[in-house]
């Protein structure tokens, strides 16, 4: 088999959807396929899972695979705990999905950070070297990608920043504690706060119907979103001071409103980033529309390598696409991209 011809198996999975897509090596997506999250135990999920992989797969042969999964998750051993699915708790997907597809090398990530190191790639970090991205959709997952490389922790749930406290008072989180980025800014949660100041009050809505009133005026809908914007500025503007970097890319379900997300966003980090180091913090839009999926393969691709991202940390000497270095007149000022990613 040719070079051209390898790919690799990226799955993405989430509270709201599982995909999975055969990938080839300049993050192109070959086929790709999603279902639903289904409710059920830890079999039913993963039975649903198994068909999804399988009718991805068809015929093509993915030399690895790499794995974007809801965390909290333990990377030693390959096992998962996400916070919205109920059925997996310690969960052994890397061990199932490995012998689902017959023994390749499998890697595991958090969803946040595949799809920081998706946008890092190919999307809307490619010409900078440092970034956090954030996923904010059934929850709020995030990522940080730092001089070229992911940063993923000791136990692989670095930058968790959906379950960062920014309301001492705040209201119980699923993760068990209180007031968590998450329990203002996800989707369900907005819904239910707009809910309970008398939205829409006895219909089946979600934050897409939340938004459209947003961005038609509605003062509880607008108010909601100001309140989880205010969140997730502070969650930001708390990792940017931690880990000092000035770019910040926002997707997943909610972040499809658009202005009525991103203007309050950038309002509040304005006023939070006051150190002079993060004055210049600027928070944009995802490219792609499957940063997850192409993260996920991206660690697919590194566990093939010697030296790769996911195996020891280090960046491989091909280029990212659109990748440059120099000055960067999105960001004001210098950049000097590795050619990484």
């Amino acid at each position: 088999m040719s070079d051209e011809a390898v790919t690799v198996l990226g799955i993405d999975i989430g509270g709201t959807k599982m995909a999975a897509a055969i990938v080839s090596a300049d993050g192109r997506l070959v086929r790709e396929d999603r279902i639903p999250t289904p409710a059920g135990d830890a079999d039913q999920v993963f039975a649903a899972l198994s068909e999804l992989i399988d009718r991805v797969r068809d015929d093509a042969t993915p030399a690895a695979v790499g794995i974007g999964s809801a965390g909290p998750l333990d990377q030693e051993y390959g096992l998962v705990s996400p916070v919205n699915i109920g059925g997996w708790r310690n969960f052994p997907l890397v061990d199932r999905v490995r012998d689902l597809v017959g023994g390749v090398p499998v890697r595991l990530g958090v969803d946040g950070h595949c799809f920081a190191l998706g946008e890092f790639w190919t999307g809307a970090g490619r010409s900078v070297d440092n970034l956090l991205g954030i996923v904010v959709s059934t929850g709020v997952g995030a990522g940080l990608v730092l001089d070229g490389k992911p940063l993923l922790g000791q136990s692989g749930n670095a930058a968790h920043l959906g379950h960062m406290v920014v309301d001492l008072d705040g209201e119980a989180c699923a993760c068990g504690s209180y007031g968590c980025v998450e329990t203002y800014a996800s989707g369900p949660r907005m819904v239910a706060r707009a809910k309970r100041r008398g939205w829409r009050s006895g219909e089946v809505v979600d934050a897409a119907v939340l938004s459209a009133d947003a961005a038609a005026g509605d003062e509880i809908a607008l108010a909601v979103f100001d309140d989880g914007a205010q969140a997730l500025a502070a969650g930001i503007v708390a990792t940017a001071v931690t880990v000092d970097l000035t770019t910040v890319v926002i997707g997943g379900g909610v972040a499809k409103a658009g202005a009525v997300l991103f203007d309050p966003v950038q309002r509040w980090v304005k006023r939070f980033a006051q150190l002079p180091f993060v004055a210049e913090l600027t928070v944009v839009p995802a490219q792609l529309p499957n940063a997850g999926l192409i993260g996920a393969a991206r660690l697919g691709w590194d566990a093939l390598k010697p030296a790769g991202l996911a195996t020891a940390g280090q960046s491989d000497s091909s280029p990212r696409p659109g990748a440059r270095s120099g000055n960067d007149p999105r960001f004001g000022q210098p950049t000097t991209v590795d050619a990484s990613g």
